[in-house]
């Protein structure tokens, strides 16, 4: 399995650890995919941290929720809850963000349950975010899964899976292609 690293700017700053440190960390264990994700901050210093990280993250970065933003890097994430924001269907909203960001640039989308799933198989996206695996300390209000029900639910995808919320490391899921690790790379 690949890992997909998950630098959370609010995570950083809890723990004392900077971008570059999170970044060497993330290459250390093999990091081919880095989502940058920062609720906390204003847009110019999404910006601004957003390209460093491209600066020193030879894999693809993604950025999280800041479409506008997606032209810096490899493509953009999006939940459930913002795809309203760009229009009246799933449908809609995906055929809009990728006349934005264009063919080349992925699009990922965070899925929780069967509906979601079946109805991101219809969609122009490459890869959906599947989870959560475990409860998580920085989400404490995600639908939790278990690892028998996210291998099912990730059999029903149409679209490379990543598996996201308290993944270890060493975690092995049947039908999944990343392991999403955020909290993980902290630990040794």
């Amino acid at each position: 399995m690949k890992l997909y690293a998950l630098c959370d700017e609010e995570s950083l700053k809890k723990r004392g650890v900077s971008p570059e440190e999170f970044v060497a960390k993330a290459k250390s264990k093999g990091a081919t995919i880095l989502q940058y994700r920062n609720k906390i901050d204003s847009p110019k210093r999404v910006e601004i941290r957003l390209k460093n990280i491209v600066s020193i993250f030879e894999g693809k970065v993604i950025v999280n929720d800041y479409l506008e933003f997606a032209y810096l890097c490899d493509g953009v994430h999006i939940g459930q809850e913002d795809l309203a924001r760009y229009g009246s269907t799933s449908q809609r909203a995906i055929e809009k963000l990728r006349n934005i960001v264009g063919s080349k640039r992925w699009i990922g989308l965070s899925t929780h349950d069967k509906d979601e799933i079946e109805c991101a198989n219809d969609l122009d996206i490459d890869y959906i975010g599947l989870g959560a695996l475990r409860a998580t300390s920085t989400k404490p209000d995600a639908n939790v899964l278990g690892r028998a029900r996210l291998e099912e639910l990730a059999g029903i995808s149409s679209h490379p899976v990543a598996a996201i919320g308290g993944v270890r490391l060493n975690d092995t899921i049947k039908n999944v292609t990343w392991l999403v690790a955020g909290s993980a790379l902290y630990e040794d």
